[in-house]
């Protein structure tokens, strides 16, 4: 049978090791998906709510084990494993109380002799494959708005983090949820095509990269079902003359750093007014060279491993790059262990004098802690070269002007812009990309739209 294994990426001891899917056992999961699917499409809204809110109540008592398990898995610190849970419970009960609204029949201006509305059917079943930085997060997005539509969920989690999949499977399990409403698998990409192409599959969600996306994305058309794709950031922030310094660095840094930096709406390129350029560079050294490496189960520990084994060297690769191009590399840039002489770490790093020469750096995803600073000469300046990468998740200003940011947030290509803030998802707004960042959205009413499928009813009701 082939399987995969999972190492810590701190200890590099074996996690778990998984079976993986074989092509003979697709038909079977996928007809037992679509059958729990039509059993669940007959239950009243009201009950599908009262059964997610099970699922929450059931997730939360295994909060512990959940969080202890990402870290395992992916390396983020265990405090911010934990916030995670809450965020995901948090995210999961915003969906339900927007899902009456968001699911209810549409009708339309009253016409004599004739009843008209829109109907929002469920898809059949949902696959969704996600990815391995927010195990949690990514996987919520999707299977609550699916479940809550009448839809079967399949989960497939990124190798890194499969047990993140078992664990809203159990969940939904111990809430009372019908045979094989919510399963997860572990699957190679073949199988995961032959899923895609069964029939019974309505809607599929993919969270990785643009390569995969778009191999996920050829096999959806060749059914012309909706593929949802989040891809990627590069994401940028802009500190324009008249911000707040002291908040902008703060609030800079961690939105870099956070995670170790793998976050695709994590800042990945800072561009600062040359008159407040020095500054900025002077408290941002500091805040970085704050961050603690080391075992990410210890409440010490501010930054953890990264979490695939190639990352530490594609990472050295961009500042390798950087530094041969005019680049000032004013602290880490290199692979190192922590001083148990373990994990996989990156030693954060602070680029200055960037220019978008120093493509790794400034245009193409780092995924991992490592920003770039380039000197911007005003606001026009600022828009052009946030707008220059293939991506475009989120983008920010720091500024006290709320005019200066409606001014630059229209002008930039992203799914969202934020003011004074970064890496935050507020789940009332839709989460969605532009450019090679993807297509489609997850959150706020609109998450429903990917999992859901319009029937118009036009009765004549008299002849």
């Amino acid at each position: 049978m082939d399987t995969h294994r999972i190492d810590n990426p701190y200890t590099g001891e074996t996690v778990a090791e998984r079976p993986l899917l074989v092509a003979s056992e697709v038909e079977g999961l996928v007809s037992r998906a679509f059958r729990a699917h039509k059993q669940w499409t007959r239950v009243p809204l009201p009950e599908r709510i009262a059964l997610c809110e099970r699922f929450c109540q059931e997730f939360e008592k295994d909060g512990e084990r959940i969080a202890r398990e990402v870290t395992q898995q992916m390396g983020k610190p265990l405090s911010q494993a934990r916030g995670e849970v809450k965020t995901a419970l948090f995210r999961a009960r915003t969906m339900m109380s927007l899902a009456t609204e968001a699911l209810r029949d549409e009708p339309l201006p009253p016409v004599p002799g004739f009843t008209r509305f829109i109907r929002h059917d469920p898809v059949g079943v949902v696959l969704d494959i996600s990815a391995w930085n927010y195990p949690l997060l990514i996987t919520v997005n999707v299977v609550l708005p699916s479940v809550l539509a009448g839809n079967a969920v399949i989960i497939k989690s990124a190798n890194r983090t499969a047990l993140c999949g078992d664990a809203f499977a159990r969940a939904f399990e111990k809430a009372g949820a019908p045979e094989n409403l919510v399963v997860a698998i572990d699957a190679a990409h073949d199988v995961c095509a032959q899923i895609i192409a069964r029939q019974e599959v309505g809607f599929v969600s993919f969270t990785g990269s643009v390569r995969g996306g778009h191999e996920v994305y050829r096999e959806g058309a060749k059914r012309f079902i909706d593929v949802g794709l989040e891809l990627g950031g590069k994401d940028p922030a802009y500190v324009a003359p008249d911000a707040d310094l002291d908040h902008a660095i703060a609030n800079i840094v961690d939105g870099a750093f956070y995670n170790a930096g793998q976050s695709c709406c994590g800042i990945e390129r800072i561009y600062v007014h040359s008159s407040v350029y020095d500054r900025f560079v002077e408290g941002a050294l500091a805040e970085v060279r704050k961050y603690r490496l080391g075992d990410p189960l210890e409440a010490a520990s501010s930054m953890g491993p990264m979490a695939q084994p190639d990352a530490p060297q594609k990472l050295a690769a961009q500042v390798a790059e950087a530094r041969a191009k005019g680049g000032r590399v004013l602290c880490g840039g290199a692979p190192i262990h922590d001083a148990a002489g373990k994990g996989r770490f990156f030693d954060p790093c602070l680029v200055v004098e960037a220019t978008h020469a120093m493509h790794g750096l400034m245009v193409e995803e780092s995924f991992g802690p490592i920003v770039g600073v380039q000197r911007v000469a005003d606001d026009d300046e600022a828009v052009r070269l946030m707008n220059d990468s293939p991506y475009g998740l989120t983008a920010a200003i720091w500024t006290r002007d709320q005019e200066r940011a409606f001014r630059v947030g229209a002008q930039i290509e992203t799914g969202t812009f934020f003011m004074n803030r970064c890496d935050s998802l507020d789940p009332l707004l839709p989460w969605t990309g532009v450019k090679d960042t993807g297509k489609g959205m997850t959150l706020s009413k609109y998450g429903f739209l990917g999992v859901t499928r319009r029937k118009s009813f036009h009765l004549r009701t008299q002849t």
